[in-house]
């Protein structure tokens, strides 16, 4: 499906590649990828003239990029949200992420955090779910909070699933989806549609392939394995091979 997409989104989490990896990435896989996160606060640790170079170069292959929550986390509890919303917008992010991985967050101010960016032409990402290890939340608070969010003006609602895909949100300490409450979520969720599963293991990938099809929403994606994730989508790996051509003689 060519871009602009509205499903089967790709987003990728980069901790720190260089301009030439930068490029490498885009030019081999960059039709694939729909959101580019630096992740974590890592945009304040690059050289000014390089992420803006870095930005606009990712800007220049149609793909949305934006900082990591966790640089958001910081300027909330600095105060500073709004500094923050444009300091983004005028370094040529085009999304943010709005999250409470680590920090507590008050209803308002992530209300707040969501539209003010919506309103400055910025495309509001948000994350449910906690960083820590043994801080589930309940399921039925996650479900709600998706549906807050997606009220307030959020684009997608990303599940939480940190870079390691291990022992956080809904994956076990073997990386597996803990079944229950994964569907527990999905019968509490109006449109599966609008979440996008942080997803960085293969297994995960394959599994929410198989459960929704090829369009889900995929994130955390390392960038050096979009096109093995893509060959995932359609078919082409052993893992989705059956899969996909039984859907497509049922279809």
């Amino acid at each position: 499906m060519s871009k602009p997409r509205e499903q089967g989104l790709t987003m990728i989490i980069d901790k720190g590649l260089g301009p030439a990896e930068t490029r490498d990435i885009l030019h081999v896989g960059g039709q694939y990828i729909d959101f580019w996160k630096l992740g974590f606060g890592t945009s304040a640790l690059y050289p000014p003239e390089m992420l803006a170079e870095k930005v606009q170069l990712i800007r220049s292959s149609g793909i949305e990029v934006y900082p990591g929550g966790t640089f958001m986390e910081v300027a909330i509890l600095q105060e500073k949200l709004d500094e923050y919303l444009y300091l983004a917008q005028n370094t040529g992010f085009t999304a943010v992420e709005v999250s409470d991985g680590t920090i507590d967050l008050p209803g308002e101010i992530r209300e707040r955090a969501i539209t003010r960016a919506a309103e400055i032409g910025l495309r509001v990402l948000t994350e449910v779910g906690k960083k820590e290890q043994g801080m589930p939340a309940p399921v039925a608070d996650l479900a709600a909070l998706v549906r807050k969010d997606l009220q307030y003006g959020a684009y997608r609602v990303i599940l939480e699933g940190r870079e390691s895909g291990v022992n956080v949100g809904l994956y076990d300490e073997n990386g597996r989806l803990i079944r229950d409450e994964f569907e527990e979520l999905l019968s509490l969720i109006d449109d599966p549609r609008a979440l996008i599963w942080e997803a960085p293991l293969k297994d995960q990938q394959r599994d929410l392939i198989i459960r929704f099809g090829p369009d889900v929403n995929l994130g955390n994606i390392p960038p050096r394995e979009v096109l093995a994730l893509e060959a995932l989508r359609v078919g082409l790996r052993a893992d989705t091979l059956q899969t996909t051509l039984n859907r497509r003689a049922a279809g």
